[in-house]
């Protein structure tokens, strides 16, 4: 099957929505796929806030929130894109708000801030702590009524590109019928997410998060850069990895030990707040998130989100008592090397959202630019892609080759248990590509991944059946993070001195 539109955008998040409304209304026609569903996606999970210099909650400036963002980014960004971001960012909020947004709001009725780490003021615009959540149906709820086409259960297979390496499309296996399907574009948009699952159980992240967009692109040829960044949240649940948010912390949480010590500074940056973490744990102590002084009625109502998931994963009611921590997989700051019109090292092939790297976060992100970051490029390439489309629109059909990656499967045997290599992979990154990081130990992994891809025909799939093959799926991802954690590891090794979120001693 072959379905033809003017833009083509793999990824329903914040950042994928945000280009499909931009791209629909600046005339293109606009197809939208993911693999799973739009409110499943990883945009849901962000909860503390997204940054702007409103001033609603004291001083502030777009001034500042420039150096703040340089700042975190240990000079490993370009300081025009954070001006950009940061500079739009208000019109952002109010843009927001205009659509529906359902923001918390101040006593006289202005949008609510609150502080995050690394923040010289109260900049993060928050709804309770669900502010992802929020953020992403409301602009769900736009593209349907832009009446945005948005097809679910589609796996990105392959980027496809003509004989003079122009993208003009995808491969997709439709996970419902389990046949391969063909997607013409005059451009194609991957706002696909980021890669934290490579740590498996050890990341915040959905188990979606396996860097599908950025090893396809890769293997398109596009450029990745600085893969080596990825961000450890210093607050997930010590037994499941639930993201208890920043802004819990920003509320005015500790951080204790098991003697009831205060030993770091809340709001540190994330990279200097995990490390410190990091290091009491391996030094015997348990690590506690403590908010039991803010009181039942602030945290029912600005934190109710982190209340009921301690309870459900942690089994502790966080009013009355200590969540236990430690720090986890939570945000890739690498990904597919993009311009300042979000355009890619391939014609024909933009980026946006966690998958792309506009060079806004260096080597350690400021929380609360996330959001930021999907709905300003997120525009920008909606705009950007639909502008190429217009001016690079294709007649005839191209016919791409037949076979994929499926076919290749189908001869692999079944001898090993992929599951199993997949979780024993996910705890050798935490640790020897985690918080702490030596030369040594990376090119222990490095030697363990690439053994894995050499062999990786051993593992194959048990389950034939064609509609709904999950586990077809769950392998197809697996060499994509095997992918990626080849590169991940290649880049870490490569950069000897420690910057931001890579660590080395």
């Amino acid at each position: 099957m072959n379905t033809k539109c003017d833009v083509l955008i793999i990824g329903a998040g914040g950042a994928g929505l945000t280009a499909a409304l931009n791209a629909k209304m600046s005339g293109a026609d606009v197809i939208v796929i993911t693999k799973e569903y739009p409110t499943r996606s990883q945009t849901c999970m962000a909860q503390g806030g997204i940054n702007a210099a409103l001033g609603n909650a004291g001083e502030d400036s777009v001034e500042d929130h420039i150096a703040n963002t340089l700042k975190s980014a240990h000079g490993e960004a370009d300081p025009k894109a954070i001006e950009y971001m940061c500079s739009e960012a208000p019109k952002v909020i109010e843009w927001l708000d205009s659509i529906g947004v359902c923001f918390s709001r101040t006593s006289d009725a202005k949008v609510a801030q609150r502080a995050l780490g690394g923040a010289s003021a109260s900049r993060a615009c928050y709804a309770q702590d669900y502010t992802g959540l929020k953020i992403l149906h409301t602009i769900y709820d736009r593209c349907l009524r832009a009446d945005i086409e948005i097809q679910n259960e589609k796996y990105l297979l392959e980027i496809l590109k003509d004989e003079e390496d122009v993208v003009y499309g995808a491969k997709v296996l439709d996970i419902r019928s389990g046949e391969v399907e063909n997607y013409e574009a005059n451009a194609v948009i991957l706002a696909s997410g980021g890669y934290s699952r490579i740590y498996d159980k050890n990341s915040t992240n959905s188990t979606a998060s396996t860097g599908d967009g950025i090893a396809t692109a890769m293997r398109a040829g596009a450029e990745l850069i600085d893969m080596e960044f990825v961000q450890f949240h210093p607050t997930g649940l010590k037994n499941s990895s639930i993201l208890i948010s920043e802004s819990a912390r920003g509320e005015g949480g500790y951080v204790v030990n098991s003697k009831g010590e205060r030993f770091t500074k809340e709001l540190a940056p994330r990279d200097v707040l995990s490390r410190a973490i990091d290091a009491e744990i391996k030094k015997g102590e348990s690590v506690f998130l403590d908010i039991r002084h803010l009181g039942e009625k602030l945290i029912d109502e600005g934190l109710p989100q982190e209340r009921k998931l301690a309870k459900l994963y942690e089994n502790v009611d966080p009013v009355h008592e200590l969540m236990p921590i430690r720090p986890v997989a939570h945000y890739t700051m690498g990904g597919i090397k993009v311009d300042s019109e979000s355009a890619t090292s391939l014609k024909g092939l933009f980026a946006c959202g966690e998958c792309a790297n506009h060079r806004v976060h260096g080597a350690n992100r400021l929380g609360g630019n996330s959001l930021l970051e999907i709905v300003v490029f997120g525009k920008q390439a909606g705009v950007n892609a639909a502008l190429y489309a217009k001016e690079n629109s294709r007649t005839a059909t191209i016919k791409s080759d037949e076979t994929s990656i499926i076919d290749t499967i189908k001869e692999y045997e079944n001898r090993d248990d992929f599951y199993a290599k997949r979780e024993y992979l996910g705890n050798l990154f935490y640790k020897n590509v985690g918080i702490v990081r030596t030369k040594e130990e990376l090119i222990e992994t490095l030697d363990e991944v690439q053994a894995i891809k050499k062999n990786i025909s051993m593992f194959g799939v048990s389950d034939t059946s064609k509609k709904y093959n999950t586990n077809l799926v769950e392998f197809i991802e697996f060499i994509n993070s095997l992918d990626v954690c080849e590169v991940v590891v290649k880049s870490a090794i490569e950069r000897e001195v420690s910057c931001g979120a890579h660590y080395i001693v």
